[in-house]
């Protein structure tokens, strides 16, 4: 496997040490505000979950989708007008264990108010709910909205109660946080692994063109193929790949890069869906993000270089055309607007990963700036060209830019990209000796 690259740290010492340790500050207030409300809040597409909806004795996709998308779009948070629940997010969770889980190492080096021991605990925690909550009766351990999602192709679970579907993405990073917290159990990586026949045989595994594709979720459309979430799952591959060392799984995590990569565009992206004219979304910004990152992923891991244009091509399209220069993220390849937390949060994993370090900063900097209360320790969903979205959206705003700034942090102390698995041993002595010179 290929050794990890080194990257060139510039700058003073002593400026960057102060910068960081703004960022673990912001970071404690972040995971703070998730902490004191037991990680639970309103997500993006949450509206099925409104007690007002559920209430009412239709059950019709259209008029489904027509409250879901107005609770999801409106300038305001109606949220509590139409009594929508408040949950634990699945993928939400997985971010704030990893999160929680490199927070605790960076404690060797970062003053806060709490001791290491309380992101351990809560990474540990965390980390064991999601086993305990995984989606039941399928292949493996399969990760799902805890809220039903109406799709024009269909639901993702029962109209009412807590759905069971599981989907690529949050199984995806399922896998993750449970390889990342295997020190809190050594089963952890075992039931990982179950998740591939999760997508073999749940998620239709299958071979395509000269690669292969998955079904997003159960009852996604089978004329077409979300890019982002085929390039996810091919991640999850070569996540077990790189702690178990099955081949088999790297090929099938190759088959699914080769379609991907046989799907961006002159211009370096990637529409969200193949083909183009399935979604209404365009090269939107977190999910190109999403795809750049699958592929610096692979190629940390097995270094093969198969797919350096693609990864080369992708970055520059994704850092020239997704973020002004003062780090804002734009919505997509031809609108600034709505710019989006989220966005900001990709932008700093994807840069940080890069070694683009002025980038990432940038992104935090200008999040910071235009979409964070520091009194409160949250940010804000959305600033469109003439209001901002003030609502906050407990994984969508909190669990994914508490991941980006640890992750920022610890790839920074780290030199090298740590994609969710925190500080390596050396990197740990290194904080500690840090930690004790004058």
């Amino acid at each position: 496997m290929k050794q990890p690259t080194q990257y060139h740290r510039d700058g003073d010492d002593a400026a960057d040490t102060e910068r960081l340790q703004r960022y673990v500050e912001v970071l404690d207030d972040v995971l703070d505000y998730a902490r004191d409300r037991d990680y639970k809040g309103w997500d993006y597409g949450d509206g099925m979950s409104s007690r007002l909806l559920l209430s009412v004795p239709i059950d019709n996709r259209w008029f489904n989708l027509a409250v879901q998308e107005f609770i999801k779009r409106s300038p305001v948070n109606v949220r509590p007008l139409f009594l929508v629940e408040q949950r634990r997010n699945f993928k939400g969770i997985t971010l704030f264990a990893m999160a929680n889980r490199t927070r605790a190492q960076l404690a060797e080096r970062f003053d806060g108010d709490r001791p290491a021991e309380t992101y351990r605990d809560d990474a540990a925690s965390l980390t064991e709910w999601l086993v305990e909550n995984q989606a039941r009766g399928y292949s493996g351990f399969a990760g799902s909205h805890r809220h039903v999602i109406q799709h024009i192709s269909g639901r993702n679970g029962p109209r009412s109660g807590i759905p069971h579907s599981p989907n690529i993405v949050s199984t995806a990073y399922g896998v993750k946080a449970l390889l990342a917290g295997r020190e809190f159990d050594p089963d952890y990586p075992d039931i990982a692994k179950t998740a591939v026949d999760v997508l073999l045989d749940d998620l239709n595994y299958r071979p395509k063109d000269d690669g292969a594709v998955m079904d997003y979720y159960l009852s996604h459309p089978k004329d077409s193929y979300t890019l982002n979430a085929l390039a996810i799952g091919a991640r999850l591959f070569v996540e077990l790949y790189d702690h178990f060392g099955d081949e088999e799984l790297l090929e099938r995590a190759e088959k699914v890069y080769d379609f991907v990569a046989s799907k961006q565009t002159d211009r370096g992206g990637w529409y969200y869906r193949e083909p183009a004219s399935a979604s209404h979304l365009s090269m939107d910004n977190h999910h190109n993000g999403f795809i750049v990152e699958c592929f610096q992923r692979y190629e940390q891991v097995v270094g093969s270089g198969r797919y350096d244009e693609t990864l080369a091509r992708g970055l520059d399209f994704y850092a020239r055309e997704l973020f002004d220069e003062d780090g804002a993220p734009n919505f997509d390849e031809e609108h600034p607007y709505p710019r989006d937390i989220h966005a900001t949060a990709q932008g700093i994993l994807v840069f940080a990963y890069a070694g683009q370090y002025d980038r990432a900063e940038r992104a935090i900097d200008w999040a910071l700036a235009n979409m964070y209360v520091p009194s409160e320790g949250r940010f804000y969903f959305r600033k469109h060209r003439f209001y901002t979205k003030r609502m906050t959206l407990m994984r969508w705003c909190q669990a994914w830019m508490a991941y980006a700034i640890a992750e920022y942090v610890a790839t920074r102390i780290s030199g090298e990209p740590t994609h969710g698995y925190g500080i390596d041993a050396d990197g740990i002595e290194r904080l500690r000796a840090a930690a004790e010179t004058p």
